[in-house]
């Protein structure tokens, strides 16, 4: 795979724009939406993607009328320009930072489920302590986090643990409780505080897709459900609409309470369960192998 890419660079059959816009459609498998983030019009990606195809002298993409797959050679041109790209987007920007006289650039990433606290503070000392560099951050799940450390598209990301990842290491910055969600009107709302295990087995329940962050996921499972009885029904995106589930009154969730405490939805009671007290950590992960010495000034401030 390298060579082809090797030979084809020589022979000047690809530029970086072009592999930019096969890796965002290979993390779509669509068309219009990856057209959409790219900015450009679908015919104009389709044509782009179909002329890199002939310059690579084989097929990247199944196209059906039920949707679009990568072919196996797709699948690893597109690991290939994730990951070449990110390199050259690095290395430009170390390029603009020394001609700026900046000190650096943090490419980080929250966790969606874990904003405010102990998260929020560290980066605010990070930016006191190293004004000079330059944050540019996002938010996404623990999953996409992780995969964008290692594609080399972020320097560091917060995470909801464990995670399995040999090349990561993680450091720990919070924990939080897990509270249970329960419709205004459900029995279990009505003049309590603590609720037992026992109480919630069997218990129809919302949860986030588990290949967001599947070490939460199964953490909160093992916690809250330890002796079995989790019944799930239904999946939701996020923590907001989990908690608009429940207060449809059907369901109820497992959440952080931070996360469900900040948005105050309308029609969920929050109640804490009986020790012990269930709950999950953030943690602070990067690469084992990273050259960014601004990693380390943001790890320093963890000691």
């Amino acid at each position: 795979m390298a060579a082809m890419l090797d030979s084809a660079g020589r022979d000047g059959w690809w530029d970086l724009r072009r592999l930019r816009y096969f890796a965002v459609f290979a993390e779509e498998l669509h068309f219009t939406r990856a057209a959409d983030r790219l900015h450009i019009a679908q015919p104009a990606l389709s044509q782009q993607i179909r002329a890199l195809e002939r310059q690579l002298g084989v097929p990247l993409v199944h196209r059906g009328r039920r949707g679009c797959t990568l072919t196996e050679v797709g699948q690893r041109v597109a690991a290939e320009a994730t990951r070449l790209l990110a390199e050259v987007g690095a290395g430009t920007e170390r390029i603009r930072d020394l001609v700026r006289g900046r000190g650096g650039r943090l490419r980080l990433a929250y966790t969606r489920s874990a904003r405010g606290g102990r998260t929020d503070a560290l980066v605010a000392r990070f930016r006191s302590a190293h004004p000079d560099v330059e944050v540019a951050s996002e938010t996404a799940w623990t999953a996409r986090n992780v995969a964008g450390l290692l594609a080399g598209r972020l320097d560091a990301a917060f995470v909801r643990t464990p995670v399995d990842e040999p090349g990561l290491t993680c450091r720990f910055v919070d924990s939080e409780e897990l509270l249970l969600a329960v419709p205004a009107g459900h029995p279990l709302a009505a003049g309590r505080r603590r609720i037992s295990r026992p109480e919630v087995v069997d218990l129809p329940a919302v949860m986030w897709p588990r290949e967001n962050g599947p070490g939460m996921f199964d953490r909160t499972i093992a916690q809250v459900w330890p002796d079995g009885g989790f019944r799930l029904v239904r999946h939701e995106p996020d923590d907001e609409q989990l908690l608009r589930a429940v207060a449809g009154g059907d369901v109820v969730a497992a959440v952080p309470a931070g996360r469900a405490r900040a948005l105050r939805v309308k029609g969920v009671r929050l109640r804490r369960f009986t020790d012990p007290v269930p709950t999950v950590d953030v943690r602070l992960a990067w690469r084992r192998d990273t050259t960014n010495p601004v990693v380390h000034h943001l790890i320093a401030l963890l000691d």
